[in-house]
């Protein structure tokens, strides 16, 4: 099996720092402010509280009303943060580890949550700013790990292409000057 790179460890540090914080602040919405569902609370501005099960996925797509949906669910979102873990391992890309650590946290952040309540707790409300979904820490850095791994594919896709153009031009010029 591939030694853990440094950076492999720090994306798994990452998503552990991620599962930590997303709990610790569903357990101070659920039992210190004891949000409950549909109550909402003003922050600053268009930031709002408001309790929210959501038996779906992030931003509440695909609604798992039948409890066999949850289990599927949370088993998904386990295979997943697995692959994901065994895959960034061996990384050696910074941008790729950050993402994939988010992503890896906020998914078992989440599937704690559907494992010990059946849905998961959403409570960070923007529907002020025109935001139209109530979504939580965990959904958070699912969202911002999925734009920087695209972002990391981008710009590994334009590495090799650099690299590509660069070998055929050393072969023009070897060509060139063989001749």
């Amino acid at each position: 099996m591939t030694a853990v790179t440094k950076l492999g460890r720090m994306a798994l540090a990452l998503a552990l720092v991620i599962v930590v914080a997303d709990q610790a602040v569903k357990y101070w919405i659920l039992e210190v402010l004891r949000l409950s569902e549909g109550q909402t609370i003003a922050v600053l501005g268009p930031l709002h509280l408001t309790g929210v099960w959501n038996p779906g996925v992030s931003f509440g797509f695909l609604q798992a009303q039948h409890d066999l949906v949850r289990w599927l669910l949370a088993a998904f979102s386990i295979v997943v943060a697995g692959v994901l873990a065994l895959w960034v391992r061996s990384t050696e890309r910074p941008l790729f580890a950050v993402a994939v650590g988010l992503v890896i946290g906020g998914a078992v952040g989440n599937v704690i949550d559907r494992i010990r309540f059946g849905a998961v707790e959403d409570f960070v409300d923007l529907s002020r700013a025109y935001f139209p979904w109530v979504f939580n820490v965990a959904d958070s850095a699912i969202s911002i790990g999925i734009c920087l791994l695209l972002l990391d594919m981008l710009r590994q896709d334009g590495r090799e292409r650099a690299a590509k153009a660069a070998a055929e031009a050393t072969a023009e010029t070897s060509q060139g000057d063989a001749s």
